[in-house]
């Protein structure tokens, strides 16, 4: 299938949005004018001087242009009204029309500084043909505002950029270059002196320019005019990237009347993820990120987002964190005067792997599996309804320092390890497993040690005044400071798992070991560890 491009010009851009963020009405053209109204241009500083950037219709009318100076454009019209040009905010605006045009088609890109073009290939059928999408685009892009829109489609995204700017009408669609080559050699777009050596040569038109040998232009100007030049005329074409990737799986749903009823949202969006989950079957793949988006009549768009924490195609699932993630908005979900279009989109999507359980749904290998499953769907919902970073899950680190073993990351980015549960439940005196306590205190208690030498653990210790008499013990497990990692502050640890006489196990530790001995100091702080200081670090069960 050839390429369709829709090249869009927006002249007065600038004063669109200027009267657009001050709610005043718009003008087509000069005719509109009121009479307390004053033609209007934006003024930037050019070396120094104040030159016209952009200006509206009326003041087009009467002779201004952008690059005038303001000295000029005041002598010729006293009456004119001058203001900053703003460049991030004409750009803010360009883009969200660019916003809007999504709705007619997935591939659209910036023209900066006032235009867009729109891959439209295989999508005017959606709108009753190439000139149906272009009075669609026209009418959507007068709810966002903007006055006055020229249009242009045809093969190459260059050739509709010239027939948008310098065509004789709008919307023009072409199918060759015979609309192409009577445009001023201006289309082209070339430097001032470029365009006035064509013209003292009598080369006026772009089809004057064609109708020479190239080899004569690449040797006056460079290979980049001719290069241009075979792009205008359709001969070559430069493939647009996209503002915004297309997404894999896109589903959408016209609608014939706008829609307002939330109900009937509700089941348009369950048809929606009926259908996307058809095509994620055909690709054996899963979703997990999808958007819905909300395209109202008055040209705003509303987008709400939902992530599942494994790849799934089953439109309940959808659907409930659709109606979670819509609970929890701040700012409810608003049809306005109606709905024009809603889309579905799957953002990311995963390989989807089936498993197969057995028919003996009490074995534990099922029941892990189930439990995992539920406890994604879980993190799901809690994700959709207070943000998925807020639902956070410890990861393992590898390190063998213990308070930096596990850190905090969000629940639906971490993947489930292998189960640890039989480190915790291992016997109390086997050794055959380095056992961790299930609280940890994130720094360790200074405690007071009694009856202690170097080898073993004390006979008595003190913590928050409470005396506990040592009965049973094991250790020492070692762990040093890792030498590459900023020091803990207690140097090398000798860990004890120890048991009071009321049957409470602790996790203490000596810190500072091999150090030389130092006379004792009652001051137990950790900021200023000082060697064979006993702290406790956990608490068994």
């Amino acid at each position: 299938m050839p390429r369709r491009y829709l090249g869009l010009w927006l002249p007065f851009l600038s004063a669109d949005r200027w009267r657009r963020e001050r709610a005043l009405p718009l003008r087509d053209g000069p005719d509109t004018q009121a009479p307390d109204d004053q033609p209007l241009v934006f003024i930037d500083k050019v070396r120094g001087a104040s030159r016209i950037a952009a200006l509206d219709s009326v003041a087009r009318a009467n002779g201004l242009a952008p690059g005038f100076a303001l000295a000029d454009a005041r002598a010729r019209l006293p009456m004119l009204r001058a203001v900053a040009f703003n460049a991030h905010a004409d750009k803010a605006f360009l883009a969200r029309l660019a916003d809007a045009a999504i709705a007619f088609t997935p591939s659209v890109v910036l023209e900066e500084p006032d235009g867009l073009i729109l891959d439209v290939t295989g999508c005017a059928h959606l709108f009753g043909g190439e000139a149906g999408l272009a009075a669609r685009l026209q009418a959507s892009l007068a709810i966002q505002g903007v006055s006055v829109c020229r249009i242009a489609i045809a093969p190459t995204p260059d050739m509709t950029r010239a027939l948008a700017r310098f065509g004789l009408k709008s919307p023009m669609i072409t199918h060759d270059d015979r609309d192409v080559r009577s445009l001023p050699v201006a289309a082209l777009e070339c430097s001032e002196e470029d365009a006035r050596a064509l013209r003292r040569a009598g080369l006026k038109t772009i089809g004057a320019v064609a109708d020479r040998p190239s080899v004569l232009f690449t040797a006056r100007f460079s290979a980049a005019f001719t290069v241009k030049l075979a792009r205008v005329l359709g001969e070559e074409d430069r493939r647009i990237t996209p503002l915004h990737a297309p997404p894999p799986y896109v589903v959408d749903c016209p609608c014939p009347e706008p829609v307002s009823n939330h109900d009937v949202i509700e089941k348009i969006v369950r048809s929606l993820a009926e259908g996307i989950a058809l095509q994620l079957q055909a690709r054996g793949e899963g979703g997990r990120v999808f958007e819905t988006v909300f395209f109202r009549s008055d040209g705003a768009i509303r987008r709400i987002r939902v992530e599942t924490s494994l790849p799934t195609r089953d439109p309940a699932v959808v659907l409930r964190l659709y109606r979670d993630r819509l609970v929890a908005l701040n700012d409810p979900l608003d049809p306005g005067f109606g709905l024009d279009l809603i889309r579905l989109q799957v953002l990311r999507a995963e390989p989807y792997h089936i498993t197969q359980t057995s028919l003996n749904v009490t074995t534990s290998l099922d029941a892990r599996e189930e439990t995992s499953e539920q406890l994604g769907h879980l993190i799901d919902r809690l994700g959709a309804m207070f943000g998925r970073e807020r639902v956070t899950r410890l990861q393992a680190v590898d390190t063998h320092i213990p308070e930096r073993a596990e850190v905090r990351r969000p629940a639906a980015d971490v993947k489930r390890a292998a189960s640890s549960s039989a480190v915790h439940d291992a016997p109390f005196h086997d050794a055959a497993l380095p056992v961790r306590p299930l609280f940890l205190f994130g720094r360790p208690h200074p405690i007071e040690a009694a009856g202690t030498d170097e080898t073993s653990a004390p006979a008595r210790f003190r913590w928050r005044r409470v005396l506990h008499d040592i009965v049973c013990a094991e250790g020492p497990e070692r762990i040093a400071d890792e030498w590459w990692r900023q020091p803990s502050g207690f140097g090398t640890r000798d860990y004890f798992r120890v048991e009071t006489a009321k049957g409470r196990r602790f996790w203490i530790f000596r810190a500072g070991v091999g150090a030389h001995p130092v006379e004792p100091s009652i001051d137990l702080s950790i900021d200023q560890v000082r060697p064979m200081k006993w702290f406790l670090h956990g608490v068994f069960p």
